[in-house]
């Protein structure tokens, strides 16, 4: 979240700010909260003080054997009265914390003002879209030729938008993951595997509540939510922590599973692996020194589109404009991979710096030379592994309806193609 002091003294920053942003927020509510908040703490100050002088008249009528039931009738008063202004102020501050949630972090200056996706900036393309001699298929229908991916199960065991993969899709999707894995701790991240649930205090941290519970898969009874993205177990992993800038940064891999029970758009978005309830996803995640921010957003960005070198599919880097920004990001490079039945690329990892938003929330900090300070967060998938195994069936296919394995993954499944289960 963002710094109550922060957008107190720079109120019409913020307010620009959140004018370039979609959605509607509320600073004022915010300014006029804690303008209730500083004038209930002054008048309780001034009571308590007037509380105490009274306090000491009393002892000494009482010293001198003097009368003191006034001054006794008018210090309960007071205290009556400095009872309600706490209970006021703790109303007001527990309010004031939601509303300062509920405004989205300031968009960093490099980041283009747009008012939706069709602004985003295009920074740079790898390859070139794929061009066949035949007529190619959609993933989805591919998958059903080959008996690897069955919706139609899936739905009946659990519901639309979800997915069973049979023999070598299920091979592919884990063969993916562990490349991806392989990759990425080569390129000196920590794998973890944390917890597919967490409480609420984890939500809260990075973001994903208040603003999107509705999005959320929550588990009945007992406060527990499934993870959206292994962004929240994992950047939790150092709230309320210390850390020595000389461990700084830190960097983390995580593969989970991900629960999100977003709409998401109507049309093609609803078949195959693009928009699922439970899609599979490694996640990157960083936490390093506000100075060297913006250096590890780069290289985060380059070591997911390392993966996609790799396995040789193409794909474009987009700066995402104000007004597509994610509630908690500064700033973020969306990377988009070619997919020939869509003919446009298609999100697949979304790399983000969040500064020291989610930082405060989780009060993660930094020390040096005695000295503690918000440290900065980012994360990115390196890759969304169900829209990968999409591009590669999409991008790979032959006209004889086999798919090519990418030479990277064959280690991986002990075969160069995909004829079926």
């Amino acid at each position: 979240m963002l710094d109550v002091k922060f957008i107190t003294e720079n109120a019409e920053l913020v307010k620009n700010a959140m004018a370039t942003r979609s959605g509607v927020y509320d600073v004022d509510k915010v300014l006029a909260l804690n303008a209730r908040r500083k004038e209930i703490i002054a008048q309780v100050e001034k009571m308590k003080a007037e509380r105490n002088r009274v306090s000491d008249e009393i002892a000494a009528l009482k010293k001198n054997k003097q009368n003191a039931d006034d001054k006794i009738a008018a210090m309960k008063k007071d205290n009556e009265g400095i009872k309600k202004l706490d209970e006021e102020l703790t109303a007001v501050e527990a309010e004031l914390k939601m509303a300062v949630m509920s405004i989205p972090n300031v968009p960093h200056r490099s980041v283009p003002v747009g008012k939706d996706d069709s602004q985003n900036k295009e920074v740079r393309k790898w390859g070139e879209p794929t061009k066949f001699d035949f007529a190619p298929k959609a993933h989805w229908d591919l998958g059903a030729d080959l008996d690897i991916l069955d919706p139609a199960t899936a739905a009946k065991i659990s519901g639309a938008r979800f997915m069973i993969y049979r023999g070598a899709g299920a091979r592919l999707e884990r063969a993916i993951t562990n490349f991806m894995l392989d990759t990425h701790t080569q390129n000196g991240y920590t794998e973890v595997f944390p917890p597919f649930m967490v409480n609420r205090d984890s939500m809260y941290g990075t973001g994903q509540l208040p603003k999107f519970e509705e999005d959320a898969f929550a588990v009945k009874n007992n406060g527990y939510f499934l993870v959206p993205t292994a962004e929240v177990p994992v950047t939790n992993m150092h709230r309320g922590e210390v850390i020595d800038k000389a461990k700084l940064p830190i960097r983390y891999c995580a593969y989970t599973a991900c629960f999100r029970a977003e709409a998401g758009s109507a049309g093609r978005d609803t078949r195959g692996l693009i928009r699922l309830h439970q899609f599979n996803k490694v996640e990157l995640v960083k936490f390093c020194a506000p100075e060297n921010s913006y250096e590890e957003l780069e290289s985060l960005t380059a070591e997911a589109e390392l993966i996609l070198q790799k396995l040789g599919l193409p794909y474009r880097v987009v700066c995402l404009c104000s007004g597509d920004l994610g509630f908690s990001s500064a700033k973020t490079y969306d990377i988009e991979v070619w997919m020939p039945s869509y003919g446009r690329y298609v999100e697949i990892s979304s790399c983000s710096d969040f500064e020291d938003y989610q930082a405060r929330r989780m009060n993660i900090k930094y020390k040096e030379n005695g000295k503690t300070a918000l440290l900065h967060t980012l994360n990115g998938s390196g890759l969304a592994v169900g829209r990968t195994t999409a591009a590669i069936l999409e991008n790979f296919q032959n006209a004889d309806g086999t798919v090519t394995v990418p030479q990277a993954l064959r280690p991986y499944m002990g075969t160069d193609k995909i004829t079926g289960v």
